[in-house]
């Protein structure tokens, strides 16, 4: 038998598609962005990086909210060994989709849970294949979808039939959380 708990869970990211992602699974949270400032793109390995960044996110939120359960995420895309995070502006956006272009890339997101004196870290990747894109279909794309926001430059949900050709593995995990993931991890906690 399952009992109430007063544990809440706590999402470190001001991200709405992770809240609509944790909503759609009917979980119960609470939303409260880190301004911790992340690890950038490059720093270490992607794996680590988006490991790292999750941690880094949720530790910073537990330390005033130390009896709930803090969820903390981090996505990076990665192509040709090179990891892109968010870019600063359009132009850089545009080079980010100029790269992934006709090809496959990885979708890294890290995750992070804390409560009490447990800490689970874990990671979900996602191969993502792009369809060939001319200048029109990038332009046409930036004037449809902000992606400033976004690693890599883009977001599935927003658009993607017009730039993705192929998903192999949780789509959710490139929207920014690999939701399944999670609620199965979210059972070895008190909620």
């Amino acid at each position: 038998m399952v009992q109430e708990s007063d544990v809440n869970l706590i999402l470190a990211s001001g991200s709405p598609r992770r809240s609509e992602l944790l909503a759609r699974e009917g979980i119960s949270f609470t939303v409260k962005p880190s301004p911790v400032d992340e690890l950038a793109p490059g720093a270490m390995e992607p794996i680590s990086l988006a490991r790292e960044n999750a941690l880094l996110k949720a530790r910073d939120i537990f330390r005033s909210h130390c009896d709930d359960l803090v969820l903390g995420s981090d996505t990076v895309v990665v192509v040709d060994e090179r990891t892109l995070g968010k870019p600063k502006d359009l132009d850089e956006g545009r080079e980010m989709l100029r790269a992934l272009a006709g090809r496959w890339h990885e979708v890294v997101t890290g995750v992070a849970l804390l409560s009490g004196e447990r800490e689970e870290i874990f990671h979900e990747t996602t191969r993502v294949r792009f369809k060939d894109l001319s200048e029109e279909d990038i332009t046409d794309y930036h004037a449809r979808v902000e992606v400033l926001d976004k690693a890599g430059g883009y977001a599935i949900q927003d658009g993607g039939e017009r730039i993705i050709a192929e998903v192999d593995g949780c789509a959710d995990n490139v929207m920014g959380l690999p939701v399944g993931r999670v609620v199965s991890e979210l059972q070895k906690f008190p909620l």
